[in-house]
Protein backbone atom coordinates (compact mmCIF):
# COMPACT_ATOMS: atom_id res chain seq x y z
CA UNK A 1 0.00 0.00 0.00
CA UNK A 2 1.27 3.47 -0.82
CA UNK A 3 1.48 5.50 2.35
CA UNK A 4 0.80 9.21 2.18
CA UNK A 5 2.57 10.61 5.21
CA UNK A 6 0.66 12.73 7.65
CA UNK A 7 3.12 15.58 7.18
CA UNK A 8 2.24 18.97 8.61
CA UNK A 9 3.85 22.10 7.15
CA UNK A 10 2.94 25.65 8.04
CA UNK A 11 0.61 27.33 5.56
CA UNK A 12 -0.32 30.99 5.24
CA UNK A 13 -3.94 31.38 4.13
CA UNK A 14 -6.09 34.28 3.12
CA UNK A 15 -9.63 33.69 4.39
CA UNK A 16 -12.75 35.48 3.23
CA UNK A 17 -15.15 36.14 6.11
CA UNK A 18 -18.86 36.87 6.55
CA UNK A 19 -20.74 38.20 9.53
CA UNK A 20 -24.23 38.78 10.91
CA UNK A 21 -25.75 40.28 14.04
CA UNK A 22 -27.69 37.12 14.97
CA UNK A 23 -26.92 33.79 13.35
CA UNK A 24 -29.64 31.15 13.33
CA UNK A 25 -28.97 27.49 12.57
CA UNK A 26 -30.10 27.83 8.98
CA UNK A 27 -28.46 31.13 8.14
CA UNK A 28 -26.63 31.29 4.81
CA UNK A 29 -25.20 34.78 4.50
CA UNK A 30 -22.82 35.70 1.72
CA UNK A 31 -19.20 36.53 2.59
CA UNK A 32 -18.50 40.12 3.60
CA UNK A 33 -15.36 42.03 4.44
CA UNK A 34 -13.99 41.66 7.99
CA UNK A 35 -14.64 45.35 8.50
CA UNK A 36 -18.39 44.72 8.37
CA UNK A 37 -18.46 42.71 11.60
CA UNK A 38 -21.35 43.62 13.87
CA UNK A 39 -21.73 43.21 17.62
CA UNK A 40 -23.51 40.49 19.55
CA UNK A 41 -24.13 42.84 22.53
CA UNK A 42 -22.61 40.28 24.88
CA UNK A 43 -22.59 42.89 27.68
CA UNK A 44 -26.33 42.36 28.13
CA UNK A 45 -26.08 38.67 28.96
CA UNK A 46 -26.45 37.55 32.57
CA UNK A 47 -23.35 36.27 34.31
CA UNK A 48 -23.18 32.94 36.14
CA UNK A 49 -22.79 33.45 39.92
CA UNK A 50 -19.43 32.17 41.15
CA UNK A 51 -19.86 32.09 44.92
CA UNK A 52 -22.30 30.83 47.51
CA UNK A 53 -23.12 27.39 48.86
CA UNK A 54 -22.72 25.58 45.53
CA UNK A 55 -19.14 26.77 45.13
CA UNK A 56 -18.45 25.77 48.74
CA UNK A 57 -19.89 22.29 48.10
CA UNK A 58 -17.67 21.84 45.05
CA UNK A 59 -14.62 22.85 47.04
CA UNK A 60 -15.51 20.22 49.64
CA UNK A 61 -15.58 17.56 46.90
CA UNK A 62 -12.20 18.70 45.63
CA UNK A 63 -10.66 18.00 49.04
CA UNK A 64 -11.24 14.30 48.29
CA UNK A 65 -9.38 14.28 44.98
CA UNK A 66 -6.17 12.25 45.10
CA UNK A 67 -3.14 13.30 43.03
CA UNK A 68 0.63 12.80 43.10
CA UNK A 69 2.49 14.67 45.83
CA UNK A 70 2.92 18.39 45.25
CA UNK A 71 -0.22 18.93 43.15
CA UNK A 72 -3.20 21.04 44.17
CA UNK A 73 -6.73 21.19 42.71
CA UNK A 74 -9.00 24.22 43.09
CA UNK A 75 -12.32 25.44 41.75
CA UNK A 76 -11.63 27.69 38.76
CA UNK A 77 -15.17 28.47 37.61
CA UNK A 78 -18.81 27.41 37.81
CA UNK A 79 -19.79 26.76 34.19
CA UNK A 80 -23.11 24.95 33.59
CA UNK A 81 -22.72 21.87 31.37
CA UNK A 82 -18.98 22.48 30.90
CA UNK A 83 -17.53 20.25 28.18
CA UNK A 84 -14.60 20.93 25.86
CA UNK A 85 -12.43 23.99 26.35
CA UNK A 86 -10.23 26.34 24.32
CA UNK A 87 -7.76 28.63 26.09
CA UNK A 88 -6.86 32.07 24.74
CA UNK A 89 -3.25 33.17 24.52
CA UNK A 90 -3.26 36.76 25.76
CA UNK A 91 -6.11 37.53 28.15
CA UNK A 92 -6.61 34.19 29.91
CA UNK A 93 -10.05 33.71 28.35
CA UNK A 94 -11.39 30.15 28.32
CA UNK A 95 -14.19 29.27 25.92
CA UNK A 96 -16.30 26.30 26.95
CA UNK A 97 -18.62 24.21 24.79
CA UNK A 98 -21.68 22.27 25.97
CA UNK A 99 -23.98 19.55 24.71
CA UNK A 100 -26.86 22.00 24.96
CA UNK A 101 -27.35 25.41 23.30
CA UNK A 102 -24.70 27.54 24.97
CA UNK A 103 -21.03 28.38 24.56
CA UNK A 104 -19.49 30.04 27.60
CA UNK A 105 -16.80 32.71 27.84
CA UNK A 106 -14.82 32.44 31.08
CA UNK A 107 -12.54 35.34 31.97
CA UNK A 108 -9.94 35.50 34.72
CA UNK A 109 -9.36 39.25 34.63
CA UNK A 110 -7.31 39.46 37.82
CA UNK A 111 -4.95 36.65 36.80
CA UNK A 112 -5.48 35.13 40.27
CA UNK A 113 -6.30 31.64 38.94
CA UNK A 114 -10.01 32.07 39.62
CA UNK A 115 -12.56 33.09 37.01
CA UNK A 116 -13.93 36.59 37.49
CA UNK A 117 -16.69 36.39 34.89
CA UNK A 118 -18.67 33.58 33.21
CA UNK A 119 -21.15 34.61 30.53
CA UNK A 120 -22.62 33.38 27.27
CA UNK A 121 -20.67 33.80 24.05
CA UNK A 122 -23.03 35.31 21.51
CA UNK A 123 -26.29 35.14 23.48
CA UNK A 124 -28.34 35.76 20.32
CA UNK A 125 -26.86 32.78 18.46
CA UNK A 126 -28.90 29.58 18.13
CA UNK A 127 -26.32 26.90 18.89
CA UNK A 128 -26.98 23.19 18.41
CA UNK A 129 -24.75 20.95 20.59
CA UNK A 130 -21.75 23.31 20.39
CA UNK A 131 -19.41 20.86 22.12
CA UNK A 132 -16.21 21.45 20.14
CA UNK A 133 -14.19 24.64 20.58
CA UNK A 134 -10.64 25.28 19.39
CA UNK A 135 -8.42 28.35 19.17
CA UNK A 136 -5.95 29.26 16.45
CA UNK A 137 -2.41 30.64 16.92
CA UNK A 138 -3.48 33.89 15.25
CA UNK A 139 -6.46 34.44 17.52
CA UNK A 140 -9.60 32.95 15.94
CA UNK A 141 -12.08 30.71 17.72
CA UNK A 142 -13.91 27.80 16.05
CA UNK A 143 -17.12 26.30 17.44
CA UNK A 144 -18.10 22.91 15.98
CA UNK A 145 -21.74 21.96 16.47
CA UNK A 146 -23.61 18.80 15.63
CA UNK A 147 -23.86 19.81 11.96
CA UNK A 148 -22.27 23.22 11.47
CA UNK A 149 -18.93 24.98 12.03
CA UNK A 150 -18.74 28.60 13.22
CA UNK A 151 -15.75 30.93 13.21
CA UNK A 152 -15.23 33.92 15.55
CA UNK A 153 -12.34 35.96 14.10
CA UNK A 154 -10.08 37.88 16.51
CA UNK A 155 -11.91 36.27 19.40
CA UNK A 156 -9.91 37.65 22.33
CA UNK A 157 -10.03 41.18 20.97
CA UNK A 158 -13.79 41.19 20.53
CA UNK A 159 -14.65 39.42 23.77
CA UNK A 160 -14.19 42.69 25.65
CA UNK A 161 -17.70 44.15 25.77
CA UNK A 162 -19.40 43.90 22.39
CA UNK A 163 -18.27 40.85 20.43
CA UNK A 164 -18.08 39.94 16.78
CA UNK A 165 -20.69 37.69 15.24
CA UNK A 166 -19.56 34.34 13.84
CA UNK A 167 -19.11 33.15 10.30
CA UNK A 168 -20.60 29.80 9.26
CA UNK A 169 -17.63 28.30 7.39
CA UNK A 170 -19.63 25.04 7.20
CA UNK A 171 -23.29 25.92 6.97
CA UNK A 172 -26.03 24.06 8.80
CA UNK A 173 -26.34 20.55 7.35
CA UNK A 174 -22.87 20.69 5.81
CA UNK A 175 -20.89 18.44 8.16
CA UNK A 176 -23.05 15.33 7.73
CA UNK A 177 -26.25 14.53 5.81
CA UNK A 178 -29.26 15.74 7.81
CA UNK A 179 -30.71 12.21 7.83
CA UNK A 180 -27.70 11.07 9.87
CA UNK A 181 -28.16 13.63 12.65
CA UNK A 182 -28.58 12.15 16.10
CA UNK A 183 -28.13 13.24 19.71
CA UNK A 184 -25.89 10.19 20.19
CA UNK A 185 -22.22 10.55 19.29
CA UNK A 186 -22.57 14.06 17.88
CA UNK A 187 -20.46 15.93 20.44
CA UNK A 188 -17.78 17.10 17.98
CA UNK A 189 -14.23 18.08 18.84
CA UNK A 190 -11.75 20.09 16.82
CA UNK A 191 -8.10 21.11 16.71
CA UNK A 192 -5.86 23.26 14.54
CA UNK A 193 -3.03 21.23 13.05
CA UNK A 194 0.57 22.29 12.48
CA UNK A 195 -0.47 22.61 8.82
CA UNK A 196 -2.93 25.37 9.86
CA UNK A 197 -5.92 23.21 8.92
CA UNK A 198 -9.01 22.45 10.98
CA UNK A 199 -9.36 18.82 12.16
CA UNK A 200 -12.78 17.53 13.26
CA UNK A 201 -13.83 14.15 14.66
CA UNK A 202 -17.20 12.86 13.46
CA UNK A 203 -18.72 10.14 15.66
CA UNK A 204 -21.21 7.80 14.00
CA UNK A 205 -24.74 7.67 15.50
CA UNK A 206 -25.05 3.91 16.17
CA UNK A 207 -23.75 1.58 18.84
CA UNK A 208 -22.57 -0.57 15.91
CA UNK A 209 -23.19 0.91 12.47
CA UNK A 210 -25.04 -1.41 10.04
CA UNK A 211 -23.36 -2.52 6.78
CA UNK A 212 -25.70 -0.51 4.58
CA UNK A 213 -24.44 2.73 6.14
CA UNK A 214 -20.73 2.10 5.85
CA UNK A 215 -20.11 3.31 2.28
CA UNK A 216 -21.76 6.66 3.01
CA UNK A 217 -19.99 7.00 6.34
CA UNK A 218 -16.55 6.33 4.91
CA UNK A 219 -17.14 8.81 2.12
CA UNK A 220 -18.23 11.56 4.51
CA UNK A 221 -15.84 10.70 7.33
CA UNK A 222 -18.64 9.78 9.75
CA UNK A 223 -17.03 7.44 12.24
CA UNK A 224 -13.73 9.03 11.33
CA UNK A 225 -11.67 12.20 11.14
CA UNK A 226 -11.83 14.98 8.58
CA UNK A 227 -9.76 18.08 7.93
CA UNK A 228 -10.36 21.24 5.94
CA UNK A 229 -8.89 24.63 5.27
CA UNK A 230 -9.72 27.25 7.85
CA UNK A 231 -12.28 28.83 5.53
CA UNK A 232 -14.18 25.53 5.21
CA UNK A 233 -12.86 24.57 1.78
CA UNK A 234 -10.76 21.55 0.84
CA UNK A 235 -12.50 19.00 3.05
CA UNK A 236 -10.95 15.53 3.10
CA UNK A 237 -11.30 12.35 5.12
CA UNK A 238 -8.02 11.42 6.82
CA UNK A 239 -9.05 8.41 8.96
CA UNK A 240 -11.93 5.92 9.20
CA UNK A 241 -12.92 2.99 11.42
CA UNK A 242 -13.41 5.21 14.48
CA UNK A 243 -16.55 4.66 16.54
CA UNK A 244 -16.84 7.89 18.53
CA UNK A 245 -13.81 10.06 19.20
CA UNK A 246 -14.45 12.94 21.61
CA UNK A 247 -10.88 14.06 22.09
CA UNK A 248 -7.86 14.61 19.87
CA UNK A 249 -4.61 16.57 19.97
CA UNK A 250 -1.32 16.98 18.13
CA UNK A 251 1.99 15.92 19.63
CA UNK A 252 4.04 19.15 19.53
CA UNK A 253 7.29 17.19 19.22
CA UNK A 254 6.57 15.30 16.00
CA UNK A 255 3.23 16.69 14.74
CA UNK A 256 1.44 13.33 15.05
CA UNK A 257 -2.30 13.36 15.68
CA UNK A 258 -3.65 11.31 18.61
CA UNK A 259 -7.25 10.64 19.60
CA UNK A 260 -9.38 8.86 22.17
CA UNK A 261 -12.13 6.49 21.03
CA UNK A 262 -15.17 5.22 22.96
CA UNK A 263 -15.95 1.62 22.17
CA UNK A 264 -19.00 -0.61 21.76
CA UNK A 265 -21.61 -0.89 24.53
CA UNK A 266 -23.62 -3.95 25.54
CA UNK A 267 -20.82 -6.54 25.41
CA UNK A 268 -20.16 -6.79 29.15
CA UNK A 269 -18.56 -4.79 31.91
CA UNK A 270 -14.96 -5.57 31.01
CA UNK A 271 -15.00 -5.63 27.20
CA UNK A 272 -14.21 -4.09 24.83
CA UNK A 273 -11.38 -1.76 25.90
CA UNK A 274 -11.39 1.95 25.29
CA UNK A 275 -8.64 3.27 23.06
CA UNK A 276 -5.95 5.89 22.79
CA UNK A 277 -4.80 6.01 19.17
CA UNK A 278 -2.14 7.60 17.01
CA UNK A 279 -2.59 8.40 13.30
CA UNK A 280 0.67 7.54 11.45
CA UNK A 281 -0.56 8.31 7.91
CA UNK A 282 -3.52 9.73 6.05
CA UNK A 283 -6.08 7.11 5.05
CA UNK A 284 -5.56 4.64 7.89
CA UNK A 285 -8.37 2.46 9.34
CA UNK A 286 -8.88 1.93 13.06
CA UNK A 287 -11.06 -1.18 13.17
CA UNK A 288 -14.70 -0.18 13.70
CA UNK A 289 -17.26 -1.72 13.14
CA UNK A 290 -15.45 -5.08 12.78
CA UNK A 291 -13.63 -4.48 16.03
CA UNK A 292 -15.54 -3.13 19.01
CA UNK A 293 -12.38 -1.98 20.76
CA UNK A 294 -8.86 -3.38 20.68
CA UNK A 295 -8.95 -6.85 19.13
CA UNK A 296 -12.49 -7.62 20.37
CA UNK A 297 -14.78 -8.42 17.46
CA UNK A 298 -18.31 -6.98 17.55
CA UNK A 299 -21.22 -9.41 17.74
CA UNK A 300 -22.70 -7.90 14.60
CA UNK A 301 -19.54 -8.42 12.47
CA UNK A 302 -17.76 -11.31 14.18
CA UNK A 303 -18.62 -13.81 11.44
CA UNK A 304 -17.62 -11.48 8.62
CA UNK A 305 -14.16 -11.54 7.14
CA UNK A 306 -12.44 -8.19 7.33
CA UNK A 307 -11.60 -6.97 3.81
CA UNK A 308 -7.89 -7.16 3.10
CA UNK A 309 -7.77 -3.56 1.89
CA UNK A 310 -8.87 -2.50 5.38
CA UNK A 311 -6.41 -4.76 7.13
CA UNK A 312 -3.64 -3.27 4.99
CA UNK A 313 -4.51 0.10 6.53
CA UNK A 314 -5.30 -1.11 10.06
CA UNK A 315 -3.71 0.64 13.04
CA UNK A 316 -3.96 -0.99 16.48
CA UNK A 317 -4.46 1.20 19.56
CA UNK A 318 -1.47 2.74 21.29
CA UNK A 319 -3.17 2.05 24.63
CA UNK A 320 -6.08 -0.22 25.52
CA UNK A 321 -7.93 1.41 28.40
CA UNK A 322 -10.37 0.00 30.95
CA UNK A 323 -13.71 -0.80 29.30
CA UNK A 324 -16.54 1.74 29.45
CA UNK A 325 -14.58 4.42 31.29
CA UNK A 326 -15.49 6.78 28.41
CA UNK A 327 -12.23 8.51 27.50
CA UNK A 328 -12.99 11.99 26.18
CA UNK A 329 -10.81 15.11 26.05
CA UNK A 330 -7.00 14.97 25.89
CA UNK A 331 -3.95 17.23 25.57
CA UNK A 332 -0.16 17.16 25.46
CA UNK A 333 1.50 18.99 28.32
CA UNK A 334 3.96 21.67 27.15
CA UNK A 335 4.18 23.90 30.23
CA UNK A 336 6.99 24.49 32.69
CA UNK A 337 5.03 24.36 35.95
CA UNK A 338 4.86 20.57 36.33
CA UNK A 339 7.90 18.38 37.05
CA UNK A 340 10.04 17.53 34.03
CA UNK A 341 8.70 13.97 33.70
CA UNK A 342 5.31 15.36 32.63
CA UNK A 343 6.75 17.27 29.68
CA UNK A 344 4.95 16.08 26.51
CA UNK A 345 2.85 13.58 28.48
CA UNK A 346 -0.80 13.11 27.49
CA UNK A 347 -3.45 14.09 30.01
CA UNK A 348 -6.91 12.63 29.28
CA UNK A 349 -10.31 12.59 30.97
CA UNK A 350 -12.31 9.51 31.90
CA UNK A 351 -15.92 10.63 31.97
CA UNK A 352 -17.34 7.37 33.30
CA UNK A 353 -19.97 5.23 31.58
CA UNK A 354 -23.61 4.29 31.91
CA UNK A 355 -22.90 0.88 30.34
CA UNK A 356 -21.31 -0.92 33.29
CA UNK A 357 -22.82 -2.53 36.38
CA UNK A 358 -19.71 -1.56 38.32
CA UNK A 359 -19.12 2.18 37.90
CA UNK A 360 -15.70 3.26 36.72
CA UNK A 361 -13.90 6.28 35.34
CA UNK A 362 -14.48 9.82 36.63
CA UNK A 363 -10.77 10.61 36.78
CA UNK A 364 -7.89 12.20 34.89
CA UNK A 365 -5.23 9.91 33.43
CA UNK A 366 -1.68 10.58 32.31
CA UNK A 367 0.12 8.70 29.52
CA UNK A 368 3.90 8.92 29.20
CA UNK A 369 5.60 8.46 25.83
CA UNK A 370 8.88 6.75 25.00
CA UNK A 371 11.76 8.21 22.99
CA UNK A 372 10.11 7.07 19.74
CA UNK A 373 6.92 8.99 20.51
CA UNK A 374 4.79 5.94 21.35
CA UNK A 375 2.78 5.30 24.52
CA UNK A 376 4.86 3.76 27.31
CA UNK A 377 2.75 3.89 30.49
CA UNK A 378 -0.72 5.11 31.50
CA UNK A 379 -1.53 5.91 35.13
CA UNK A 380 -4.30 7.64 37.11
CA UNK A 381 -3.36 11.25 37.81
CA UNK A 382 -6.41 12.74 39.58
CA UNK A 383 -9.19 10.56 41.01
CA UNK A 384 -11.86 10.70 43.67
CA UNK A 385 -14.94 11.97 41.81
CA UNK A 386 -16.69 8.71 42.73
CA UNK A 387 -17.73 7.87 46.29
CA UNK A 388 -17.62 4.49 48.04
CA UNK A 389 -21.17 3.71 46.84
CA UNK A 390 -20.18 4.18 43.20
CA UNK A 391 -22.01 7.49 42.87
CA UNK A 392 -20.46 10.11 40.61
CA UNK A 393 -19.60 13.36 42.39
CA UNK A 394 -18.24 14.74 39.14
CA UNK A 395 -17.53 13.57 35.61
CA UNK A 396 -14.41 14.99 33.93
CA UNK A 397 -14.79 15.76 30.22
CA UNK A 398 -11.78 17.69 28.96
CA UNK A 399 -8.25 18.63 30.02
CA UNK A 400 -6.52 21.72 28.66
CA UNK A 401 -3.40 23.67 29.59
CA UNK A 402 -3.91 27.10 31.12
CA UNK A 403 -1.74 30.14 30.37
CA UNK A 404 0.43 29.68 33.47
CA UNK A 405 1.26 26.01 32.85
CA UNK A 406 -1.41 24.59 35.16
CA UNK A 407 -4.14 22.41 33.66
CA UNK A 408 -7.90 22.91 33.60
CA UNK A 409 -10.38 20.04 33.94
CA UNK A 410 -14.02 20.47 32.89
CA UNK A 411 -16.87 18.58 34.60
CA UNK A 412 -20.30 18.48 32.95
CA UNK A 413 -22.04 16.81 35.89
CA UNK A 414 -21.00 19.45 38.41
CA UNK A 415 -21.02 22.23 35.81
CA UNK A 416 -17.55 23.38 36.75
CA UNK A 417 -13.93 23.81 35.72
CA UNK A 418 -11.09 22.91 38.08
CA UNK A 419 -7.48 24.08 38.01
CA UNK A 420 -4.63 21.71 38.89
CA UNK A 421 -1.31 23.34 39.73
CA UNK A 422 2.01 22.08 41.02
CA UNK A 423 3.03 23.49 44.40
CA UNK A 424 6.15 21.40 44.90
CA UNK A 425 7.00 19.08 47.78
Amino acid sequence: MRKCGLVFTAVCMAVSFSASHSLAKGDEENPQKPGSFKGTDSRSTKRVPQGGKYAADLRNILRKIRMPAGFKIELFAIVPGARHMAVGHDKAIVWVGTRETTVWSVTGRNMDNVAARVEKLGPNIEYDIPNGVCYTPDGSLYVVERNRVLLFPAAETFMQGSGTAPIAIVKQGGLIPAAEESYNHTARVCAIGPDDKLYISLGQPFNVAPPEKMALYEKKGIGGMIRMNRDGTGREVIATGIRNSVGHAFNPKDGSLWFTDNQVDGMGDEIPPGELNKIPDVGMWFGFPYYGGGSTRTNEYKDQEIPQEKMDRYVAPQVEMIAHAAYLGMMFYTGDMFPAKYKNAIFSAQHGSWDAVKPRGARVMVTFLDDDGNAKQTLPFAEGWMNENGDYLGRPVDVQQYVDGSILVSDDKAGAIYRISYQGN
